[in-house]
């Protein structure tokens, strides 16, 4: 029985796509996208709590507001149907950049 959970849990379907880390106090946004959108706000949480985000200047402003004064948003869910590994990254890609066109927001990383 643990081993079919632990087979069933690799699994599962993951959602991929585009997300948000937004300051609540503007509205400022930083976006980057996942293959998992489900696991990917504990990972941001974590190195911003840390005080080791690679995103200096976000980082101050987590350090200075709290974590209560940010938000974690899923922006889009990306249907992987049928991609690859590469197909899906191009599209995650593609989605980001028509993301932060239209919301006018920094990148999360890089």
């Amino acid at each position: 029985r643990r081993k079919q959970l632990i087979r069933d849990y690799k699994e599962r379907k993951r959602p991929a796509g585009v997300y948000a880390v937004r300051r609540l106090a503007t509205g400022q946004a930083w976006l980057d996208v996942t293959p998992d959108l489900d696991s990917r706000q504990n990972g941001v949480w974590f190195t911003l709590r840390r005080g080791g985000h690679p995103n200096r200047a976000l980082q101050a402003l987590w350090t200075a507001d709290g974590e209560a004064g940010f938000a974690f948003e899923v922006i889009e869910t990306v249907d992987d149907e049928g991609l690859s590994p590469l197909g899906l990254s191009l599209r995650l890609k593609d989605r980001l950049g028509w993301w932060r066109g239209r919301l006018g927001a920094e990148a999360l990383t890089g």
